[in-house]
């Protein structure tokens, strides 16, 4: 597996070791004992699948307090634009965000550190899009921000007239609003 850093501290890309021939392919998706090696000492305890269509916006979410979460990510079926975003307050790069594009093609991953908002958009007809988290869910403590808050400024590549998201996404908080010390 190779693992690349990304210009914020924590995310990580991971690009697998994949081997192809006549009758398809096979890769190796985590590893414990690289993951660890490559400094990802996480312990993941849940598993989640969604499935969507072109043009969803999922996000951008995350958990606050005891309850935060790391994840990592990949897509199974699809290509989906994947955004992690800093509300770590005393980050040099608090509000900042990576944007990768992950698909069933090219077999990457992100890894998101707690003190991350996550989102993504599905770019082709549908997505099947997988996360570990090393977190158990608490709906008590979702927090989210809208996709579309300016101070972020994220392009999803996904005309505004195509944008299909839920309503709890299209009413959440912006960026001003994080909590202080909600870790």
């Amino acid at each position: 597996m190779n693992f690349i850093k990304t210009e914020i501290d924590g995310v990580i890309i991971v690009e697998p070791r994949v081997f192809n021939d006549a009758r398809g392919y096979f890769f190796e998706s985590y590893n414990e004992a690289e993951f660890i090696k490559n400094g990802i000492t996480n312990r993941f305890v849940q598993d989640n699948q969604s499935k969507s269509c072109y043009g969803v916006i999922r996000g951008l979410h995350c958990q606050l307090g005891q309850h935060a979460q790391a994840k990592l990510v990949r897509v199974l079926h699809g290509t989906v634009l994947d955004v992690a975003v800093d509300i770590r307050k005393d980050s040099p790069t608090f509000g900042k965000h990576v944007a990768v594009e992950l698909s069933a093609e090219n077999q990457r991953q992100l890894f998101i550190p707690r003190g991350f908002l996550h989102g993504f958009s599905v770019l082709s007809d549908t997505a099947i899009f997988a996360y570990k988290c090393d977190n158990f869910y608490c709906k008590e403590s979702e927090f989210g921000i809208r996709y579309d808050d300016p101070e972020i400024g994220i392009d999803w590549r996904i005309p505004t007239d195509k944008v299909i998201t839920s309503e709890k996404d299209r009413i959440a908080k912006g960026l001003k609003d994080v909590p202080d010390n909600w870790m």
